[in-house]
């Protein structure tokens, strides 16, 4: 079952787009449309959590920090999925995305890097 995915504000727009041109029937959202715009990162992720969605973002400094602190305290994380488009073409880092979200099971309570 494929992952449902939560898009970080400070993602870039044509990863998403990418993403959508490549598989028009992948299930993702953006923060700004369910409420989340200017949110910080533990309540992304706690609702990320709640509603099952792996978080995708470039911040490389503060979610994966949060995202670790979620996992030491024994809550819930559907996974993170953090890019790094500047050691990549946008298209490795749009395949290695759909690649991480094909599986759910393999985002789970992970924090994966793009690319890998």
């Amino acid at each position: 079952m494929a992952a449902k995915l939560l898009v970080d504000e400070n993602l870039m727009r044509r990863v998403v787009q990418g993403i959508f041109r490549r598989n028009s029937e992948i299930d993702i959202l953006r923060v700004q449309q369910v409420g989340l715009s200017g949110v910080g990162d533990p309540e992304i992720l706690e609702w990320a959590a709640k509603e099952g969605r792996v978080l995708l973002t470039r911040d490389f400094k503060t979610v994966p920090k949060f995202a670790d602190e979620r996992l030491v305290a024994g809550l819930p994380m559907a996974g993170v999925i953090a890019i790094n488009n500047s050691q990549a073409s946008m298209g490795q880092v749009i395949e290695d995305i759909l690649m991480l979200a094909e599986f759910e099971a393999d985002c789970i309570g992970q924090i994966q890097h793009v690319p890998l």
